[in-house]
């Protein structure tokens, strides 16, 4: 084995350098002794503290954040929020021996709060406790729908394609996403048929499931062999009345297919909202060629 020092030798000043950043402290560079963390202030007299705007040995980090609450609670701040990136996650006990609790968390940050007022009740919004799925009924010229049997079934069904949507995703979108990663069909969105909400799903959150009419754009089938272990065009006559449909598909499709008969439909429009709060694209669901009965 050929050793190479130099290499060992770069590798040993880069270890050290590493570390020098790592045991910055509060009353380095970054802060002087009478300084407290900064922080962005919102609209609620709160303060958000980021983790990636400091660098804190652990000692000096509890000295800083003693200060810090001190002089938050002179100037009457509310809520204090620290955003705990992964790569400082040392600092999380330390949050919580100070009263800090968990928020919520995403693949690379913890928010953790502090809610300071002795006299006033939290009033914060909830942690994100929906989860916003979309189904679609995918129809083609033959009166046919796309039917799908998933793995992660211990039992025998066919239901419809669909799955969960994505943060910052369209529902429309989602749902041709789904068709198309599932079983390699290309659709576009006709209606929104209905939406079920029920609780206690999965992570313990509520559950929004909305499901909307497609028309295929394609006909052959490539399934996913990830999800998918069967996959196949369907009469619809067929479908309503298979022993392995859930009674509550049964009576959506045979409803949608009424709707879809009277011309009745809802739509699916984005617009642009503009509020003092800023510009902002929403979906709105309204009623189009209704004449229902």
């Amino acid at each position: 084995m050929i050793i190479n020092y130099k290499v060992i030798s770069k590798l040993k000043g880069l270890s050290y350098y590493l570390n020098q950043i790592r045991n910055l402290t509060c009353n380095s560079a970054v802060y002087s002794a009478d300084q407290v963390f900064t922080g962005e202030l919102d609209r609620f007299n709160g303060i958000t503290v980021d983790s990636t705007k400091f660098n804190c040995a652990k000692d000096d980090f509890n000295d800083t954040l003693q200060k810090s609450l001190k002089q938050w609670t002179e100037e009457q701040r509310k809520c204090i929020w620290f955003k705990i990136h992964i790569m400082h996650a040392d600092y999380v006990p330390l949050l919580a021996q100070k009263g800090f609790n968990f928020h919520h968390a995403r693949d690379e940050y913890l928010m953790m709060y502090k809610w300071l007022p002795a006299d006033i009740q939290p009033n914060l919004p909830p942690a994100c406790h929906t989860n916003l799925g979309v189904g679609a009924l995918v129809l083609n010229d033959r009166d046919q729908l796309l039917a799908v049997s998933e793995k992660n079934y211990n039992y025998p069904h066919w239901k419809l394609p669909g799955g969960y949507v994505e943060r910052g995703e369209d529902i429309t979108h989602a749902a041709k996403r789904e068709v198309f990663e599932e079983t390699g069909v290309k659709s576009e969105f006709e209606s929104l048929i209905t939406f079920r909400h029920t609780h206690n799903m999965m992570y313990g959150n509520s559950d929004i499931y909305m499901l909307l009419m497609m028309k295929a754009l394609s006909q052959d089938i490539i399934l996913s062999q990830r999800e998918v272990n069967a996959c196949k065009w369907m009469d619809v006559a067929e479908y309503t009345t298979h022993p392995h449909v859930h009674d509550l598909n049964k009576y959506i499709v045979k409803e949608a297919l009424r709707y879809k008969k009277e011309n009745v439909a809802l739509d699916i429009h984005k617009k642009t909202m503009v509020s003092p709060l800023g510009v902002r694209e929403i979906n709105l669901m309204l009623l189009k060629n209704g004449r229902g009965k």
